[in-house]
């Protein structure tokens, strides 16, 4: 099994390559991709070193599998090149979730959809992962209606200037800035650039994603997308409004009981989720679950997750794991 990385020395690129280590993917092969500068420099993986290539040398390695962290313009232009080199290519940017041919996978949902023909799979988006994987157990039993969502995001989801000009903001030392405003004892409603209608890239991509993930159009959804001070992970308060009603009890059982989800919610010991705690696993940490007093067959819930991990590379290995142990690639 030859596996290609590519943006192997990004922050996602690295977690990853950790993430392969750990859940010990049969990697038979490492080849590390990433742009012209990077060329040469050594990637260490499971006591092996493996030199950096460029792409069309990555292309012509003819890896099984391609995990593409690198940016929306270089999975537009390269996704296709290994896909016709025979490479089944899974996809961390956004350049291929809303495409109609493409699939957009979150493997305790929809992974099922997959066959041989697919040679370019969509990641989805960390914040919009995170909430179906919530909201698809409880949408198959009591039929969401809509969702109103607001998220926490961490400053690792912008990337590695980012976290270093938090790091420089805490010091008191001036340096690049990742944002146009400090974020040091800061939130910044910003998260992306400005769509015409008023909404951010990241609020539609909750709207969109979540529709397409979970095969239904008919599920009004509104989000608001919001940058903090915090490494560990985003948090999103999320509001479901049901065409059924439901027991408080019951949901909790539910999700209790859903793969890949873990149930942190007792107001006796103050046990909730929070991002310092889901940081460096791969799990959806879900609390707070309370019924929404304000209108019928609603609930209030509290989700976090960590971005760089379930919200990007575990999820995406463990798309090339099902194809793995569906025979697939």
């Amino acid at each position: 099994m030859r596996i290609a990385v590519v943006g192997a020395t990004g922050m996602v690129g690295e977690v990853m390559l950790k993430v392969l280590a750990e859940r010990n993917f049969p990697v038979t092969e490492l080849i590390p991709v990433a742009s012209e500068k990077s060329v040469g420099k050594l990637i260490e993986f499971k006591g092996k070193s493996y030199p950096v290539v460029g792409m069309q040398t990555a292309v012509d390695m003819k890896a099984d599998i391609a995990l593409f962290s690198a940016g929306g313009e270089t999975s537009l232009e390269w996704a296709p090149k290994f896909a016709a080199a025979g490479t089944t290519v899974i996809d961390n940017s956004s350049a291929w979730r809303m495409d109609p041919s493409k699939k957009l996978i979150v493997p305790e949902i929809n992974s099922a959809s997959l066959t041989k023909e697919d040679k370019i799979i969509a990641n989805p988006n960390c914040s919009t992962i995170q909430m179906v994987l919530v909201l698809a157990p409880l949408h198959k039993k009591y039929n969401i209606k809509r969702v109103v969502v607001s998220t926490y995001q961490s400053i690792t989801g912008t990337g590695v200037k980012a976290v270093e000009q938090l790091e420089n903001e805490y010091a008191g030392v001036q340096g690049e800035m990742a944002y146009k405003y400090p974020i040091h004892r800061n939130a910044i409603p910003q998260c992306d650039s400005f769509e015409e209608n008023g909404y951010t890239k990241e609020e539609m991509k909750l709207v969109r994603e979540t529709q397409k993930i979970l095969d239904d159009k008919t599920i009004a959804v509104t989000a608001t997308a919001v940058r903090v001070p915090i490494v560990g992970g985003h948090s999103e308060a999320v509001n479901v409004e049901f065409s059924n009603d439901f027991e408080v009890s019951d949901i909790q059982s539910l999700l209790h009981h859903t793969d890949g989800v873990v149930v942190q919610d007792n107001n006796d010991t103050y046990t909730y989720p929070m991002p310092m705690y889901a940081q460096g696993k791969d799990d959806v940490f879900v609390g707070r679950i309370r019924r929404d007093e304000s209108q019928a067959n609603t609930l209030n819930m509290w989700i976090v997750a960590d971005n760089l991990r379930k919200g990007a590379a575990t999820n995406t290995v463990q798309i090339a794991e099902y194809l793995v142990a569906s025979k697939l690639v």
